[in-house]
């Protein structure tokens, strides 16, 4: 079992930066493949980002490709999200996931609100 926690959501002002957390507890973390989706209000989750297990390879949603970063730190059990530039459309609860691969969602946090007004 992993278990996951993000941290790092909040308010923010369009044009505004935040960088969200997911702290992995559990088995050993650089065995899993990261990554994030989002779920806003009346839509279905959609993939923000991913991230091997090494951190060679990252993937994004075009949306969000040249604003959004997504990196891990093996030895601290933490993949990040920077986000910047965010726009009012970015607003969604996001949440991160873990599996053997990325496009395996085995394990997912409980999310965090990220609300960008304009």
């Amino acid at each position: 079992q992993v278990q996951l926690v993000e941290s790092g959501g909040g308010l923010v002002q369009a044009g505004g930066s935040l960088k969200l957390s997911c702290a992995a507890s559990g088995r050993t973390f650089s065995g899993y493949a990261m990554g994030w989706f989002r779920q806003a209000p009346g839509k279905e989750r959609e993939f923000v980002a991913s991230i091997t297990r090494g951190g060679s390879i990252t993937r994004y949603v075009d949306s969000v490709k040249g604003r959004f970063t997504i990196s891990r730190d093996n030895a601290q059990n933490t993949v990040y999200l920077l986000m910047n530039s965010l726009k009012p459309e970015d607003t969604a609860v996001y949440y991160c996931y873990a599996g053997v691969t990325v496009i395996k969602y085995e394990y997912w946090g409980q999310g965090t609100q990220v609300t960008v007004s304009s």
